[in-house]
């Protein structure tokens, strides 16, 4: 191969590699740059630190050479004294830069790291429930770590070492050139092997690299699951099962990570091989040169310094290019999050109040942004009264539940339209509309803190009273009060020490703190036993009768005491009535209810005489 074609086939590398980097996407780049943000200032001065701490690390093996010429061989006392403290100047001014850039650029990019997990994770809080779908829960934390510190890492590197790497390069190249152009070729021809070597290396470990990043989120989703579920996995002795996941996981990032890092095995080696062979070739012509009188003593050994200095920071240049592909990969996943617009927004000149409770669903169509695209609920057209009770009852996955989301916009309908107090639900403030309308649903969580603390996501001012009078009317105080603590008893991570019916009722309080105009309950009792439901609705009835009440339950004594009672099958309504009414004219209802109430069966069950799975 020519040196001509090799040096084309290098250069147009690593200018794929930059334009892969920073030119693909001018958006991510400049997303990027946006979020320095307040970190300007060790941004520009850690470059400046470093070049000038580059310049005097270059400088002093050309001291070095005057000091072993004009003052060791020659003799001369004075002249060793005098470079000697040069050099002690010149070394604790290199110590002082690099110290100083090295401070700021840590700043700087800490600083970094922090601004984009701010920016990422206050956008987060923005999102639509449509936004949320589009990523894993193990994804948005792979970004929010692994790809931020990523970032964070190829940050640090672009301010020190793409101006030292560089900059040593060139001017190690021009002093020995200026030293002794003979001696010159034998680096020049040493940095072709070794950019060579180095190009062919990069290109295939590149894909390995950026592969990982995929294995990392199924690890981390293998992790959350299995955490998050450990008392079912538990119940059902899987440990095994999960062990053997958690292991596959982690070996297939095993073995991509041991083929990345052994192809880097060869870089170490080859540099060593390299040098050694330069300072070899350079000991053997430089002896020669210094014999007839072309070169001295001290010059030779100040090119054995900046031969040293070429080769490494041509190392450190193709390090560069593995960490900014590497990057490239982790800022395309943090910008996407960063950039991704919430589609629910409140609009312009939003209306800040909900007058009352009444709703109106006007032809309402909504099918999920992802999946097969079908309508989950279709031509729906329903009309609520301020303060009145409905109830919502229908098979599993009939489409109860996406019926009530799209009251509070925690998605928009595809067609039609739904008003609250007469007004279109998209022409309100999001916060004044889901400060009006509470949704407490079957898997609502906890939060780490007390019990004081989480009831207080209700209403962050309420008093220990009205926390109080809350868990009354949800059934909570009986319990809370007999905990050591009481509503100062710390709640763990997702309210894992209290049973499945004590978080129902304690977020069930949560939720009546807002005062809300609507309360929509999804299954929100359905741990808790007949009793206790019968009595929290019986509280709701007697004490709250101005608040609208929407309760989805799959048990048909939940909601035959209220005003109208809704029956969904596969996305329509397929009849609307009180409890008798239903009994009498609709038989989906009436098999409902002897199934429940004579048969002791369960609605879902297709092995029920009735069969009221949604294919019958």
């Amino acid at each position: 191969m020519s040196e001509g074609s090799l040096f084309h086939q290098t250069a147009l590398y690593l200018w794929k590699t930059l334009y892969l980097c920073c030119m693909k996407s001018t958006n991510t780049l400049s997303t990027l740059i946006r979020h320095i943000g307040k970190y300007k200032t060790p941004t520009i001065l850690t470059p400046l630190f470093t070049l000038g701490e580059v310049v005097i690390d270059v400088l002093i093996p050309y001291v070095t050479a005057m000091l072993i010429d004009q003052g060791i061989l020659a003799g001369d006392m004075q002249k060793i004294y005098f470079f000697g403290a040069v050099m002690i100047g010149m070394a604790f001014l290199s110590l002082f830069l690099g110290v100083e850039a090295g401070r700021k650029s840590a700043k700087a990019a800490s600083g970094f790291a922090y601004n984009l997990r701010k920016a990422m994770y206050d956008n987060i809080q923005t999102f639509s429930f449509t936004n949320i779908d589009k990523y894993s829960t193990s994804g948005l934390i792979t970004r929010m770590t692994t790809d931020i510190t990523m970032l964070q890492n190829a940050f640090q590197m672009v301010l020190r070492i793409t101006v030292r790497a560089p900059f040593s390069l060139i001017l190690a190249i021009f002093m020995c050139l200026f030293i002794n152009v003979k001696t010159s070729f034998i680096f020049i021809v040493a940095l072709i092997i070794l950019a060579t070597f180095l190009v062919l290396v990069i290109s295939k470990v590149t894909p390995l690299f950026i592969e990982t990043f995929k294995k990392y989120d199924a690890l981390n989703a293998s992790t959350q699951e299995n955490i998050a579920a450990m008392r079912v996995v538990k119940a059902f002795v899987r440990e095994d099962y999960e062990s053997q996941k958690f292991n596959k996981s982690a070996e297939d990032l095993y073995k991509i990570s041991v083929k990345a890092e052994s192809l880097m095995a060869f870089m170490s080696p080859m540099m060593n091989l390299v040098t050694y062979g330069c300072i070899i070739a350079i000991a053997w012509f430089g002896s020669h040169y210094v014999v007839e009188g072309t070169l001295t003593t001290g010059e030779l050994t100040s090119l054995f310094t900046y031969i040293m200095m070429i080769l490494m920071s041509l190392m450190m240049v193709s390090m560069i290019f593995v960490m900014l592909t590497m990057s490239a990969a982790s800022a395309k996943r943090v910008v996407s999050v960063i950039n991704e617009k919430a589609d629910i927004v409140s609009p312009e000149n939003s209306i800040k109040e909900v007058t009352d409770g009444s709703i109106k669903f006007d032809n309402v169509s909504f099918s999920y942004g992802t999946g097969s695209g079908d309508y989950v609920i279709s031509d729906i057209n329903l009309n609520i009264n301020s303060g009145e009770r409905i109830g919502i009852i229908g098979a599993t996955a009939s489409g109860k539940s996406s019926l009530v989301l799209l009251i509070s916009r925690l998605y928009d309908v595809t067609k039609g339209k739904i008003e609250v107090a007469g007004n279109d639900v998209r022409k309100y403030d999001l916060k004044s509309l889901r400060d009006s309308v509470a949704v407490v649903l079957q898997q609502n969580l906890l939060f780490t803190g007390t019990i004081l603390e989480n009831l207080r996501w209700g209403n962050k001012n309420a008093t220990l009273q009205e926390c109080k009078e809350a868990c009354m009317l949800a059934c909570a105080d009986e319990f809370v009060s007999q905990m050591p603590e009481e509503y100062n008893t710390l709640i763990s991570q997702g309210g894992t020490n209290v049973s499945g019916g004590q978080r129902q009722r304690l977020c069930l309080a949560r939720a009546l703190l807002k005062h809300p105009k609507i309360l929509i309950l999804d299954d929100a009792t359905s741990a808790c036993d007949t009793a206790t439901d019968a009595h929290i609705r019986e509280n709701l009835r007697t004490k709250l009768p101005s608040m609208t009440q929407v309760i989805i339950s799959q048990r048909i004594n939940t909601v035959m005491q209220c005003d109208r009672i809704i029956v969904v099958q596969s996305g329509k309504i397929n009849g609307v009535g009180t409890h008798e009414e239903l009994l009498e004219n609709n038989e989906i209802y009436r098999e409902f209810y002897s199934i429940q109430h004579e048969s002791g069966g369960d609605f879902d069950n297709p092995e029920q005489k009735g069969g009221l799975n949604e294919e019958n």
